[in-house]
């Protein structure tokens, strides 16, 4: 589904990532770890068009990404969950959930995936007249990820979805990372908090200075000692 091949990107002077390379299949959820400042975020942002790389090659289903404005990218079936949540502060719930859907003209189908969103996230539809900007971080949290879903994804990029919560609301969005997969959506996930990263997903990269050190099934790269020593606290 995604192939990326050689990425090079710089901020100004700094090399920011050097020839990263990999894959997402079908179905999959693959997480990429690694320290802050490793090029994580760099990598999901080179995808949704936020960042322009150097060189190397970005390919989804196929297509060129570089061809593809990052508003295409979007309703193309390629759709980030940014790190910091990002909601719309003064708009209520519903009206950031319709945000999501905003591209799309199969408005019967996006009123049946705003009920599945509110069937994932409870307490959205609790919530869906508050202002976002008045909800938890958790809750915000949710709406960011039902308004990304909103948009019908085929590929989501997930950056740092656990970041500054507590711990019960930490597996709860990686329980809710498994449905989404559950339904069909392929996932690459970027976490700090590699322990749960790698208990779910499929394959894990590992990002050290902006290069992939380590790469493989999740399991053995969670047993791996190195991995142990640097992430896992062990």
């Amino acid at each position: 589904m995604l192939n990326i091949e050689n990425l090079n990107i710089y901020y100004g002077v700094i090399h920011a990532l050097h020839d990263v390379s990999l894959t997402v299949e079908v179905g999959e959820i693959v997480t990429l770890i690694g320290s802050n400042g490793a090029g994580k975020s760099t990598t999901l942002m080179s995808l949704s068009g936020l960042l322009q790389p150097t060189s190397g090659k970005l390919e989804f289903e196929g297509k060129n990404l570089l061809d593809i404005a990052p508003h295409r990218r979007v309703t193309a079936g390629l759709v980030q969950v940014p790190e910091g949540r990002r909601v719309f502060a003064t708009l209520t719930v519903a009206e950031n959930l319709d945000l999501g859907a905003y591209a799309r003209r199969d408005k019967a189908a996006a009123q049946q995936d705003l009920q599945e969103v509110y069937e994932l996230f409870p307490r959205l539809r609790e919530r869906r007249g508050q202002q976002a900007g008045t909800l938890s971080g958790g809750e915000q949290q949710m709406l960011a990820v039902g308004r990304a879903l909103m948009s019908r994804p085929r590929l989501l990029l997930l950056d740092e979805p656990s970041l500054g919560l507590a711990p019960l609301l930490v597996k709860e969005i990686f329980n809710v990372v498994k449905r989404i997969r559950e339904r069909g959506v392929t996932v690459l996930l970027v976490e700090q908090n590699a322990h749960m990263a790698l208990a779910i997903a499929d394959r894990a990269y590992v990002l050290e200075t902006g290069r992939i050190v380590m790469s493989g099934p999740a399991k053995e790269i969670a047993g791996d000692p190195r991995v142990k020593a640097a992430y896992l606290g062990a």
